[in-house]
């Protein structure tokens, strides 16, 4: 019984490192989702995963939509919380993949979950490589 309650904070730390990973690039950028919004996600949606699969017996892809459906509604705040511009999509779709970065460490696939969290990250230092190719 304790084994799988220390694997389980195991998972919410991993997930909570892997979305630190991915906002640490959007704060340091200052973008409207930071280092702490992608972390909760991250762990969040690990969380729903956990507890889904262990104690409701449920399928597993109905946990995952509605991961994704709740996200949703995150980064539509995040998009339109920018008033008029539209700015934050980046952001909003960082929120995404950190949900899914999350529900996947919490169904115990945890090397896809690093791939994804390293190259979410690479993708976001892209801006870095276009700014030095342009000069």
């Amino acid at each position: 019984m304790w084994e799988e309650y220390a694997l389980m904070a195991l998972q919410l730390v991993i997930a909570l490192g892997l979305g630190a990973l991915v906002g640490l690039e959007r704060e340091i950028g200052r973008k409207p989702a930071g280092l702490r919004t992608h972390m909760l996600v991250s762990m969040g949606a690990c969380l729903f995963t956990i507890v889904s699969v262990g104690q409701f017996d449920m399928d597993p892809a109905r946990v995952a939509s509605g991961i994704v459906t709740g996200i949703g509604f995150i980064g539509a705040g995040t998009i339109m919380g920018s008033k008029i511009r539209i700015k934050g999509i980046t952001t909003a779709a960082t929120l995404w993949v950190t949900a899914g970065v999350g529900l996947a460490v919490g169904a115990g696939m945890y090397v896809p979950a690093i791939i994804a969290a390293i190259l979410v990250f690479l993708v976001l230092q892209m801006w870095r490589i276009e700014l030095e190719i342009g000069d």
